[in-house]
């Protein structure tokens, strides 16, 4: 009798587990878009907010969908930077980039938001983010007439992958990818490695495959200290990237080693851009 009560107590703890794992199984996979993008809709400050004169860019996609970005001319100029930003807010809250870009490297600031993101119309997908990438590029060569060998592509976190995508289909200056993900799929395995989420994850961004296809320089910018995408991405993403490759390694957490590492930064993408 005891025998049979403990094995009806071990069978119920054993149906709780399988039941907690499926609920929660169902809920990352029906939530899983929210993971991905987290856009932000109102736009908290402007480049004016940091004394830098501006341009407000309407532009569209090729599916018709209508995106917003800032154009930021610098004073000494040494070329265009296309900034793809990461998952989070919109183009007002990467006023720091903004600023290192124009005022510490001489680079006019080319900063969109994706569809769904500020003022940009639509909801965000894979897709159209890279459809949204390739707009940007477009209103860059043939509205601004900018050349080709004067910009360079620069991916941060998501905008990763999407950078290294463009990368490969057009013939840019060089690319910068920081703090950036091999695949999102292998994030997701490493947070939840009790899910199998590389089944049914939808999303790809599959950042080391498309940067094989890249045939300009590449720096690739890692932070030891990362608390979101571990160091061995950026590791696999330079052995994966073709020459002329450079690494520049930061300090600090995900969301702020750009500004605890400000010197190391900015002389590391300086000495870049003085190469190339």
């Amino acid at each position: 009798m005891i025998y049979q009560r403990v094995f009806i107590g071990f069978v119920f703890i054993i149906a709780a587990v399988g039941i907690i794992y499926l609920f929660s199984a169902a809920y990352k996979f029906a939530t899983q878009t929210y993971s991905v993008f987290c856009p932000g809709r109102e736009i908290l400050a402007t480049p004016f907010s940091i004394k830098l004169y501006f341009e407000e860019i309407m532009f569209k996609a090729s599916d018709g969908t209508n995106l917003s970005g800032w154009f930021v001319p610098a004073r000494d100029h040494k070329g265009v930077v296309l900034f793809l930003h990461g998952k989070g807010g919109n183009i007002s809250t990467r006023l720091p980039f903004v600023d290192y870009f124009c005022r510490k490297l001489g680079l006019s600031t080319f900063i969109i938001d994706y569809r769904g993101y500020g003022k940009s119309e639509g909801r965000p997908t894979e897709k159209g983010t890279y459809l949204d990438a390739e707009a940007a590029w477009e209103y860059l060569t043939t509205i601004k007439k900018i050349s080709p060998g004067d910009i360079i592509i620069f991916g941060r976190s998501l905008g990763g992958p999407i950078a290294a995508r463009l990368a490969g289909k057009v013939k840019a200056r060089a690319l910068i990818l920081e703090s950036t993900f091999t695949a999102i799929k292998d994030v997701a395995a490493q947070i939840y490695p009790y899910l199998p989420v590389r089944k049914f994850f939808k999303f790809e961004y599959p950042t080391a495959d498309y940067l094989k296809r890249v045939k300009i320089p590449v720096l690739i910018i890692h932070s030891k200290g990362d608390d979101y995408i571990p160091f061995s991405h950026a590791i696999k993403l330079y052995n994966a990237a073709n020459k002329p490759k450079y690494f520049l390694k930061i300090n600090g957490p995900h969301n702020s080693s750009y500004l605890e590492s400000k010197e190391v930064y900015i002389e590391g993408i300086k000495s870049f851009i003085a190469k190339h």
